[in-house]
């Protein structure tokens, strides 16, 4: 089990996240004994084991009892620990509300779905549904027609998409953001979404949401 611990901590610090889906990773998710050596070895340097059942990826994190002696160095980690400016910040909630929110609504949707089909006793321990079939794309001309005044202009938008995607939160294939590895394991989803949904951008995107079909770029 040693050498098994080694490497998979040893592939999650040098490639940043696994698939979920990983002969360790998943072992981590399945096997308890291997996961408690594994969460003792990490929390032994500091780190935890970051993963959801909504997310096809797992990683390491810093645990919060030691981010302050980890990040807080300067004041820029009471913000973000990444290096994103303040827009780059703003631009990364507003591309988690638009590709998180509605996919966690689809997982949810499609997993009740598929437990009253099968009336499954055991189906609360299968994964969620995952894949471009549940985490939708949004076209970056859109998302700059809604935001991109407000988030700098087009060079700004440009090089925080960029940043975001160097760093793992999207990717980007033909003009189109879809969720990178990181968007749905480094964001906590009971934190964010509350706070989203009952605050100003709940808002923005309800009006989104009920615009015209001829007026609507996003949503």
């Amino acid at each position: 089990m040693d050498i098994e611990l080694q490497t998979l901590i040893s592939r999650l610090l040098a490639h940043r996240y696994l698939d979920r889906n990983d002969k360790l990773a998943r072992r981590a998710l399945t096997d308890e004994g291997f996961r408690q050596a594994l969460d003792d070895r990490l929390a032994g340097c500091g780190l935890t084991l970051l993963e959801n059942p909504y997310s096809e990826y797992v990683a390491v994190g810093v645990k919060p009892a030691v981010e302050e002696a980890v990040f807080g160095a300067s004041d820029a980690w009471l913000s973000n620990n990444i290096g994103l400016p303040r827009d780059g910040i703003a631009l990364l909630v507003v591309v988690w509300a638009l590709i998180i929110l509605p996919k966690r609504e689809r997982q949810i949707a499609r997993r009740e779905k598929e437990q009253a089909a099968q009336n499954d006793m055991f189906a609360e321990a299968k994964p969620m549904p995952v894949g471009d079939d549940v985490s939708a794309g949004i076209p970056e001309s859109a998302l700059y027609a809604d935001f991109g005044e407000q988030l700098g202009g087009r060079m700004r938008f440009n090089t925080n998409l960029g940043m975001l995607s160097k760093l793992g939160f999207i990717n980007r294939r033909n003009k189109v953001i879809y969720e990178g590895p990181m968007l749905d394991l480094l964001i906590d989803y009971s934190r964010l979404a509350p706070r989203i949904i009952e605050g100003a951008l709940g808002d923005v995107l309800k009006q989104m949401r009920e615009r015209p079909a001829g007026q609507a770029t996003l949503l």
